[in-house]
């Protein structure tokens, strides 16, 4: 990747909680790169987009999913599971993004196939920096999957 030529990557956010997905948003503004963030606010929604069901027909398939766990309809967890278990889904990248420093929490998710687990800091600061360096670990550092599953 040169500063010239900037790579293209699609997120899925995965959070039912509006100010923390402007908080994301935010986060990504600074991005080196062209950033699509693709906004569900379900665990349910997810899926349907993951597997271009509709009313997601025509949805790319994300390079990264950043999930919340505390939602409603299908939690996290829940939603976790079932991409890590979907043969078609689970090389897709899952980072769990939530509130919850339970350690119950982390063990089951990572349990469950999560590739990282970060807890959302409390400060606009803080976390415009953390969503800015997920993107920069995930699609600098990290060498991913192709898309063409």
């Amino acid at each position: 990747m040169t500063d010239s030529n900037p790579c293209r990557v699609d997120i899925l956010l995965v959070e039912d909680d509006p100010g923390d997905v402007e908080l994301t948003k935010e986060g990504l503004q600074t991005a080196k790169m062209l950033v699509t963030l693709h906004v569900v606010d379900d665990g349910e929604k997810a899926l349907k987009f993951l597997r271009q069901e509709a009313p997601y027909t025509e949805a790319v398939r994300p390079d990264i999913v950043l999930l919340d766990l505390n939602m409603p309809r299908k939690n996290g967890q829940e939603t976790l599971q079932e991409i890590k278990s979907d043969p078609a889904l689970r090389s897709i990248p899952v980072v769990v993004l939530t509130t919850s420093e339970a350690e119950s929490d982390i063990a089951r998710c990572y349990d469950l196939g999560a590739n990282c687990y970060i807890t959302k800091p409390i400060s606009f600061e803080a976390f415009t920096k953390v969503v800015s360096m997920i993107e920069e670990f995930w699609f600098t550092i990290v060498k991913m999957p192709s898309k063409e599953k």
